[in-house]
């Protein structure tokens, strides 16, 4: 299996005889930037980095946008960090060196992350139930494989980087009318006390849709009812209070890691498999479409344990197996790449549903939040994994294997919270399956019980 087929060796040996021979490999497809900036040989290493440092923009742009739109407003927040996104990504068109395309790449994946996490509170704020519950699942995951899509096809279409990187910033620039479109969230409007504006917004929503809206929406007790009340306020120390609840956010915090490196290793590793980079990037895009809706399904009628782990056992058995193909297998190869990328992906979108079901409300959103953090560190690391099939071609595949076939088992230990009613103190909390002593607390059964959110891996 010529999974290093479009990379070249870096040898001066032919050349300089008394050189120091590099054997390193690159992709040739990159050949004209890696050259121009010297990113090749004793430097190669440089190629991972910028990868990585953009996932470090990714997780510093994740602590930030929740606050910025909480205070701020959503669209004013979505919009600006699309202006983030879009003015350094043109500013990179005219990097000189290496370190002055990376760090604009960290203020981009920081613009990326944000406008991103807020678009979905702004859309599951402003839709009605009906509309988003389809948002916030499909729809949200779907598009997001579309755009993936279309990154390998311009790709193709404009070969020069920075011409492409001018194409990709084109986008940005058409959502700008969008501006006059989207209003901001009702419901943020009035938890700033700003009635007046969430009444127009809303009047406006029900003349849209035809219909007629009560001649007073908010009265003068219900405003003074709304008004913020003192609560008790959580801790990070709170998701390690108890041994079962560190237990479980311990366990959380690996499955989220190990999973994230999974997925962004075989996303990021299209380039060495056999065949064309363009198409093998296209498919690793196309699979994600029925990964999504497979998760979606699996979530509505399969315990979540059982789901998380079959589709790990899946992604990571595939991928394991590689090794053992035939070297002129190539299209098998593909194929269990692809199959791995799908389980990897479908596990990873139901991963957000199930730790919110397993926290309870007074740490539910800091327990997403940390568990979530932890995927932006396996992202950071993924492009490592990648860049030791330069060394050995199956070394990669070995390792994300493994350790998703390993996160796989321990999800089996984790409780089960499908069927169960939200927890509401730390008392309800369900208990890791190795604990077998003390009182096992489970919340009240309901078997039509449906999943909340499916947010995409980001």
């Amino acid at each position: 299996m010529q999974f290093l087929s479009n990379w070249l060796s870096c040898s001066v040996m032919d050349f300089f005889p008394n050189a120091l021979e590099c054997r390193v490999a690159f992709w040739s497809q990159s050949l004209p930037l890696l050259l121009q900036w010297n990113l090749v040989c004793e430097d190669d290493w440089k190629v991972p980095l910028t990868t990585s440092l953009f996932f470090v923009g990714v997780l510093m742009g994740s602590f930030v946008s929740g606050q910025l739109s909480d205070r701020f407003g959503r669209k004013s927040i979505l919009f600006s960090t699309m202006a983030v996104q879009t003015g350094f990504s043109f500013l990179q068109i005219f990097s000189t060196s290496w370190e002055m395309f990376t760090v604009l790449f960290l203020i981009v994946g920081m613009g990326q992350i944000s406008n991103y996490v807020v678009a979905f509170i702004l859309g599951t704020e402003i839709l009605g139930k009906s509309v988003r519950i389809i948002f916030s699942t499909l729809g949200v995951c779907i598009f997001f494989a579309i755009g993936y899509m279309l990154l390998p096809l311009f790709a193709y279409f404009i070969r020069d980087w920075r011409m492409l990187l001018l194409a990709l910033t084109v986008p940005g620039v058409f959502c700008i009318p969008l501006w006059w479109f989207i209003p901001e969230s009702p419901r943020w409007l009035i938890s700033q006390g700003r009635y007046e504006e969430a009444e127009v917004i809303i009047r406006k929503a029900a003349k849209i849709n035809g219909i007629p809206a009560p001649a007073v929406l908010f009265d003068t007790l219900e405003m003074q009812d709304s008004k913020p009340q003192q609560q008790q306020k959580a801790i990070l120390l709170d998701l390690f209070r108890t041994r079962n609840i560190a237990t479980i956010t311990i366990m959380s915090l690996l499955l989220w890691m190990l999973t994230s490196i999974g997925y962004f290793g075989l996303s990021l590793s299209t380039p060495n498999w056999h065949g064309n980079a363009y198409i093998n990037c296209f498919l690793s895009a196309v699979i994600e479409i029925p990964a999504y809706v497979i998760a979606w399904l699996l979530l509505r009628s399969l315990p979540r344990r059982y789901s998380i782990s079959g589709t790990l056992f899946l992604g990571g058995g595939v991928v394991l197996f590689i090794q053992l193909v035939p070297t002129d297998f190539h299209v098998l190869s593909v194929v269990l790449v692809m199959l791995g990328k799908f389980g990897i992906t479908s596990a990873f979108s139901m991963l957000y549903v199930y730790s919110a079901e397993l926290y309870p409300t007074l740490v539910r959103n800091m327990a997403v939040g940390a568990t979530s953090t932890a995927s932006r560190v396996g992202s950071i690391i993924a492009p490592y994994f990648v860049y030791l099939g330069a060394y050995d071609r199956f070394l990669p595949y070995i390792l994300m294997g493994s350790l998703t076939v390993l996160i796989g088992i321990l999800t089996l230990f984790l409780p089960e919270s499908y069927g169960n009613t939200l927890p509401e103190n730390f008392e309800q909390m369900l208990r890791v399956k190795c604990f077998r002593n003390g009182q096992q607390t489970t919340g009240v059964r309901n078997s039509k019980a449906s999943p909340k959110i499916l947010v995409t891996p980001l």
